[in-house]
């Protein structure tokens, strides 16, 4: 428990230096055995320990990966879910599954050649959402496709990013599709809209300004101010948590509807 603990302190700590510096976070998560840390391997050249046991991966590891346009991403392999874990394992391993929750995607694999991967896949989903990670944006990863001899594929969705790739982590087919669908999905939606505060909101005010999302400000007539925004969705909806702010609390025009985010291309 000591090794989690101190583990657990690194890790929000270097969670805390990429919210920073504005590196996206991509959370490497699946069911025992799925392939994570072979795929982690392929994707960034490291040397995870990959083997078919449980818990072959206790720390998430952590690594840079630079997509075909150039960009960067950190990369994080979390511990692989099972199936039916005693009370104390799951508080042990909640922490080393953080990255999962604050990522800003998540790329769920899963072992396409296991009969039983739909029932992996709702235990896993079940996990995330007590992690409070059922939010994050998902692409699913449908690995070991060379046990089925398979071609590798890309599924997309409406908006144009990819929703689920058929690779193997083993021989690299479809690794450049994945790396093709991470770039795309990290595209930043942004929200933009106009926020009330009255005058005993002030915190709020020097908050916003803080973390650079007004854009513009006017005096309101009860002391208050009203403020034009724009910001990350996820930045959003962080801070809407963190504040214990209603979602609707944004509105995006004198019509007063609530406002939406639209991606920034």
């Amino acid at each position: 428990m000591d090794r989690l603990d101190h583990v657990d302190q690194r890790r929000t700590m270097n969670r805390q230096n990429r919210i920073r510096a504005e590196i996206p976070t991509v959370a490497l998560v699946g069911y025992t055995n799925a392939g994570k840390s072979t795929l982690f391997n392929a994707l960034t050249q490291a040397d995870v320990y990959a083997e078919d046991k449980l818990f072959a991966t206790l720390d998430s590891t952590v690594r840079r990966l630079e997509l075909p346009e150039g960009r960067e991403v950190i990369m994080a392999d979390t511990v692989g879910f099972i199936r039916d874990l005693p009370h104390e394992l799951i508080a042990a391993f909640r922490s080393t599954l953080q990255e999962a929750r604050d990522a800003d995607l998540i790329l769920h694999l899963i072992d396409a050649s296991d009969p039983n991967r739909w029932q992996r896949v709702r235990q896993v989903n079940a996990v995330l959402k007590q992690l409070d990670a059922d939010r994050v944006p998902q692409i699913r990863v449908y690995n070991k496709i060379d046990r089925l001899e398979r071609e590798p594929r890309l599924t997309r969705q409406k908006q144009g990013g990819g929703r689920a790739v058929w690779l193997s982590a083993k021989t690299g087919e479809g690794l450049p599709m994945l790396l093709a669908s991470i770039g795309g999905r990290l595209q930043r939606a942004m929200v933009r809209g106009r926020m009330q505060l009255d005058p005993g909101q002030g915190r709020l005010r020097a908050l916003l300004f803080q973390i650079g999302a007004v854009k513009r400000e006017q005096p309101a007539d009860d002391g208050g101010w009203m403020l034009e925004l724009e910001m990350a969705e996820r930045d959003f909806q962080r801070f809407l948590k963190r504040e214990k702010l209603p979602a609707d609390i944004l509105r995006e025009g004198p019509d007063e509807k609530p406002a939406s985010a639209t991606l920034l291309r």
